[in-house]
């Protein structure tokens, strides 16, 4: 999920992975609860940006093209994340087509908003980080794997091979031959493994109410002993954080509920309450890009990183008073709306261009199709001047073989391996490859048709001179 640092932000993140599509779709309609894993309109967790492929080594991958086996090599491994508030993470992909980023921010997710949403060896792939590097040492590895000479290297390609045969269903095989006999290891260990709680969350991420109530119950989860909390600055005088009884709390626990006192008397107004705490993100965390498609991660470890998370708070004398949380649905391919209505009057809101009425006392469940990797930004407002930006990106699938679509070109890079790291290379067989985009070291490279056609061109202009020519994509491209 994210880090927040204000209530626009918050509604931003909180989404940031889902609707530019709901004036092509058009076909909205009323649902019911959300397959996913957590509860719908959960907001928090961890929020970093993507680095460089760190810790790698070279694998080979087979794949069929044109009917035939085509053996590319690509370094594979770790990469490194920083995280907003503070902290490291390591990272495995699970995407093995889609193009790394660097500098690309990401947000920590369930599995049921990323591509593990429906991968029966989701629970496997968890095994994995459990039982290998960098959670295991390279000594333990040794002794638990019976496997001798592994380095860093060599481990963390092993182990992103094994990875790859279960989220993408991808033959790759470790060029060394203590890596290969390590994933090997792995994928006949693997077994299923239930999946990890968020680092921190609050749910809903949006309550209304009336001056006079206490506004709530949000519920804590968290991995952490405890997380501390706040209300964000700008909160009324007398607004603060309560439990059921009504005591002002500062601390809460997992699966704690609290909620939001909001004085008799207090002016129609808005308010955040934000949960804080300092923690090792779990491991088999998904981690999604916020805006624009770049590689789906999955957290291999973890330095004590400060994660947040916030909920919106709205209250009215009369009137409507509305709030709107979005989650996204990668079963139903799309959003999951819910609008409600703590007020006594009637809200009307538009949604591009239709309008969707919540009654009094009313909580309305909307559901927005889009396509595999469509963006989305759309905006709904109501009474005093209430306004919820989303903004995001539907990434629900692994990446297919075959060309992929492009973004808008950016001046970010592709993220490349250290300087030790070794880089991609070209088929190891004749003929040219179809297949995805750069993907930094970790997918498919691009010795292009295009470009073998230009070498060919040269050979005969210069009556035999060969020439290879190799080109990496910039980000976007």
């Amino acid at each position: 999920m994210f880090s927040v640092r204000g209530r626009g932000t918050v509604r931003r993140l909180a989404a940031a992975t889902l609707v530019s599509g709901l004036v092509a779709t058009g076909a909205i309609a009323v649902a019911g609860p959300a397959a996913a894993d957590e509860v719908p309109g959960a907001s928090g967790g961890a929020t970093a940006t993507l680095g460089q492929l760190k810790i790698a080594d070279t694998v080979k991958v087979v794949e069929k093209v044109d009917g035939e086996d085509k053996v590319r090599e690509y370094g594979a491994g770790l990469f490194e994340m920083k995280v907003d508030n503070g902290g490291k993470l390591q990272t495995y992909c699970i995407d093995f087509r889609t193009g790394a980023r660097e500098g690309k921010q990401y947000k920590e997710v369930g599995w049921g908003e990323s591509s593990l949403h429906n991968n029966p060896d989701a629970g496997k792939i968890l095994w994995i980080l459990e039982n290998s590097y960098p959670n295991v040492s390279i000594a333990g590895l040794a002794e638990k794997a019976k496997v001798e000479g592994l380095t860093e290297e060599t481990a963390a390609a092993a182990t992103q091979a094994a990875i790859w045969h279960f989220s993408d269903k991808v033959d790759a095989t470790p060029k060394d031959e203590h890596g290969k006999e390590l994933t090997e290891y792995l994928l006949e260990k693997a077994t299923q493994v239930e999946e990890p709680k968020a680092s921190l969350s609050l749910s809903p991420s949006s309550f209304a109410g009336k001056a006079g109530d206490r506004l709530g119950p949000f519920k804590v989860g968290t991995n952490a002993s405890e997380a501390v909390l706040s209300m964000v600055p700008g909160a009324p005088a007398g607004v603060g954080v309560v439990d059921k009884d009504g005591k002002a709390v500062t601390k809460a626990k997992d699966g704690d509920e609290i909620y939001v006192d909001v004085p008799a008397g207090t002016a129609d107004g808005t308010a955040d309450v934000k949960a804080e705490a300092t923690t090792k993100v779990p491991l088999g965390r998904a981690f999604v890009s916020v805006k624009g498609k770049s590689q789906t991660m999955i957290l291999a470890g973890s330095s004590d990183s400060t994660v947040t998370a916030t909920a919106t708070t709205s209250w009215a004398k009369k009137g409507a008073v509305p709030a709107v949380t979005v989650a996204k649905d990668c079963a139903k391919g799309g959003l999951e709306i819910i609008a409600s209505n703590a007020g006594d009057e009637a809200w009307t809101f538009d949604l591009k261009g239709t309008s969707y009425t919540v009654a009094p006392g009313e909580k309305k469940t909307i559901t927005v199709p889009l396509a595999e990797d469509e963006a989305y930004k759309f905006t709904i407002t109501g009474p005093n001047k209430f306004s919820e930006t989303f903004e995001g990106i539907l990434d629900c699938k692994t990446a297919t073989p075959g060309p992929q679509p492009s973004e808008t070109p950016s001046t970010s890079p592709s993220v490349e391996p250290s300087p030790s790291t070794p880089g991609a290379t070209g088929d190891t067989t004749t003929g040219t490859t179809t297949g995805g985009g750069d993907l930094a070291e970790t997918g498919s490279s691009n010795a292009t048709p295009m470009i073998a056609g230009i070498a060919a061109a040269l050979v005969v202009i210069g009556g035999g001179a060969v020439f290879f020519l190799r080109k990496k994509k910039t980000a976007g491209q």
